[in-house]
């Protein structure tokens, strides 16, 4: 399905076509992503010796908030540049180059594909309703409650620091 066949492909750019899905993320049991709409863009240049690769994923994908485990649509832009050239066997060491031994005549282009939207989420996914505070839920209801309170003195400062800063004076005298 994310197999590219080059033996037969005739020298130039050839585009290829992949719709990402849920099933997508099962096969690497992947269990952060709840559902997927992501179309990704392969522009496949074979050249006499090398093939550049060049995908486009744009899309969405279905996670859950960080702060309140709200699942919300994720937004996805992505693009990621590979090189491929033969060699003796098989050698993914190198993150921008690929080497295929010799006797290859297709490409899995799948695990590409899967880092390329992985790594395009955010480390710390927030619900856009968390953000513009359109957002109704029972956790951020909870955790107003349970946000701390400061109370600043008539000084405009915190006491806790002053407490600290009383530390340092009382040291010195």
């Amino acid at each position: 399905m994310f197999v590219v066949p080059f033996k037969g492909l005739k020298a130039g750019i050839h585009k290829f076509e992949f719709l990402i899905n849920k099933e997508f993320f099962d096969l690497y049991q992947y269990d952060d992503i709840f559902d997927a709409n992501v179309l990704v863009r392969l522009n496949f240049n074979k050249k006499s010796t090398i093939f550049e690769l060049s995908f486009e994923a744009e899309g969405n994908v279905q996670v859950s908030c960080d702060v309140t485990n709200e699942l919300y649509r994720q937004p996805i832009k992505s693009n990621l540049e590979l090189i491929v050239n033969f060699g003796e066997t098989y050698n993914d060491e190198n993150i921008d180059i690929l080497i295929l031994p010799h006797e290859a005549y297709e490409i899995d282009v799948s695990s590409f594909i899967y880092e390329m939207i992985v790594l395009a989420l955010p480390a710390k996914r927030i619900h856009p309703g968390v953000i513009d505070g359109t957002l109704k839920s029972d956790i951020l209801d909870k955790l107003k409650e349970l946000e701390p309170k400061l109370t600043i003195n008539n000084k405009g400062s915190d006491p806790r620091w002053d407490k600290l800063k009383g530390l340092l004076t009382d040291k010195n005298t």
